[in-house]
């Protein structure tokens, strides 16, 4: 399984579907954040990332337009491109939430 930074994972719980930002990847670890609480941090591997059931549901980064926590959005890489720019493969813009794929498997 091929992990790259920006992409979203997401896995689904009891209650909902829950999102996560790849932040960083190094020789064996991935660091995902939690989309809905930006101060959810948590590593592990991409092997347990399979064995896990998170699936990926984005190439393209979310990233947040209403952030209420500025010192965290300077840790933050900037953005390549603007975030209010559509992507027309996923159609979706980067500061807009993707939609969970395969949502009908978990109904």
């Amino acid at each position: 399984m091929e992990i790259h930074i920006g992409e979203i994972y997401g896995k689904q719980t009891t209650a909902k579907f829950v999102m996560y930002n790849v932040l960083k990847i190094s020789k064996a670890v991935v660091t995902l954040q939690n989309i809905d609480n930006p101060l959810s941090l948590f590593e592990t591997t991409a092997q347990k990332l399979a064995s896990s059931g998170y699936i990926r549901v984005s190439q393209t980064p979310f990233i947040d337009l209403e952030a209420t926590t500025p010192k965290r959005r300077k840790a933050a890489k900037k953005p390549t491109r603007c975030p209010l720019t559509v992507d027309f493969l996923e159609e979706r813009a980067d500061s807009q939430r993707p939609a969970p794929i395969h949502q009908d498997l978990f109904a």
